[in-house]
Parts: C-alpha cells; sequence; structure tokens
C-alpha cells in the first residue's frame, strides 16, 4: 500500500516564493542607495555652486518622479528610496547654496528632516527611503566629526572663500594634517567604525535595512575618493 504525500498548501509555497523574491531585492537596493549617495555628490557640488536656486527647484522633479513610482506596486520601493534621496538634496542643496562657509551650520541643516522621517518611520511609512536618508545623515555626522577631531575646519572655512583654481594649497596643507599619525589613527578607527555600523543592517532580510547599510557604507567611498582627488591634486 502506497502512502501519499500530504500537498503543501499553496499560501504556504506563495509564502516562501514571495520571501525569495524579497531577498533577491535587497542587494539591488543597497546598490541603489550607493549610487544615490556617490554619484550625486559630484554632480550636485559644481551645480549648487553656480545654480543653487535651481538645485532647489530640482527637489520637486526628484519628488515628482518619487510620487509617480510609489503610485505603482511593481515600482514603489525605487520611490520610496528616491523620496529619502530628496531630503538628501534638498538639505545639500541649502547647505551648500548659501551657509557652506559655517562648517558649524552643516549637520544642523542637513538634519532638517529627521523630524518628518521619525515620525514617518513612527507611522510605519516610507521605511526605505527614511531609512536611506538618516543613514546618509549618519555617515554625514561621522564625517564632520573626524573633520573636528582632525582640525580641518580651518581649511574648510578656507576652501569655501577661494575659487576652484586657488584651493590646491589649501589642499596640500589638509592633506598634511590627514597624512600625520593622528590624523590617520582617527580615520581608521572612524572608517572602521562606519563599516561596522554599514554591515551590521545587512544580516537583516528587510529592504530598509540594506538602504540604511548601503548609505552608510557609502560614507567610506565618498570620504575615499574625496582624498585620492585631494592627493592627486
Amino acid at each position: 500500500m502506497t502512502t501519499t504525500q500530504p500537498i503543501q498548501p499553496t499560501s504556504g509555497f506563495l509564502q516562501r516564493v514571495l520571501a525569495k523574491v524579497r531577498i533577491s531585492q535587497t542587494w539591488p537596493v543597497f546598490f541603489a542607495s550607493v549610487f544615490l549617495v556617490t554619484v550625486p555628490v559630484f554632480f550636485q557640488a559644481p551645480l549648487v555652486r553656480q545654480w543653487p536656486e535651481f538645485s532647489v527647484i530640482l527637489t520637486l522633479g526628484w519628488l515628482g518622479i518619487s510620487w509617480r513610482l510609489i503610485r505603482q506596486p511593481a515600482t514603489w520601493v525605487w520611490g520610496d528610496l528616491l523620496l529619502g534621496f530628496s531630503w538628501s538634496w534638498f538639505t545639500g542643496a541649502i547647505y551648500w547654496g548659501w551657509l557652506r562657509w559655517e562648517p558649524l551650520l552643516h549637520l544642523p541643516v542637513e538634519a532638517i528632516g529627521v523630524p518628518f522621517a521619525i515620525w514617518c518611520l513612527y507611522r510605519g511609512w516610507g521605511k526605505v527611503g527614511n531609512w536611506f536618508y538618516l543613514g546618509s545623515l549618519f555617515g554625514t555626522a561621522v564625517t564632520d566629526g573626524y573633520f573636528y577631531i582632525a582640525g580641518l575646519i580651518p581649511s574648510w572655512r578656507q576652501l569655501m572663500h577661494v575659487e576652484p583654481a586657488l584651493a590646491l594649497p589649501i589642499f596640500q596643507n589638509a592633506l598634511q594634517i590627514v597624512t600625520t599619525p593622528w590624523g590617520i589613527s582617527w580615520a581608521v578607527g572612524f572608517a572602521l567604525f562606519l563599516f561596522g555600523v554599514g554591515v551590521f543592517p545587512l544580516q537583516s532580510k528587510e529592504q530598509h535595512w540594506w538602504a540604511f547599510g548601503g548609505a552608510v557604507l557609502s560614507t567610506i567611498l565618498v570620504d575615499s575618493l574625496f582624498l585620492v582627488a585631494a592627493c592627486l591634486a
């Protein structure tokens, strides 16, 4: 007499399939977060210096695209992520457009969207985008902390008051500070700290944690690119 295996419920099978799909979507969210932190930095920096008003207005375009993507079930996660990017773009445009001469205002201005992000997370809405924004802001805070500890704030102020063509001596002076034992030890320490904070969320299967981790880890990449640029200057 043969025995038949019990047929597994269709709902259980679908749940496992959806779980695998959700896991497969974490890496695209991660790489999209890395892209949205690294590439726009080099695009926005010259744009906001020449046309700060246009850079701020461009935020409306990002929000419009975000809203259209969010309304579609197939693309909502990208719209959610773009919404968080819109906060980073808007606050960055305000600071680098009009307030870049004062480093003390950098983090407060970049954190303008924090109350909104916290409120949305409390309501369970927009997790991917809001955690991306908070991850990007966290990386900014750590980088600013290094500037203060390493003694780079005077170089920051000088760079904001000169034309790019005259910035080479300031870059060279800042590089001398960074390459001291004090500067190197703190740079390594902060990089390891960012790496730990960025990698830990990747143990989760939730997309919003991968957006946060990607934004944090991107800080190391952006800072490294700026360091290489200073060395080649």
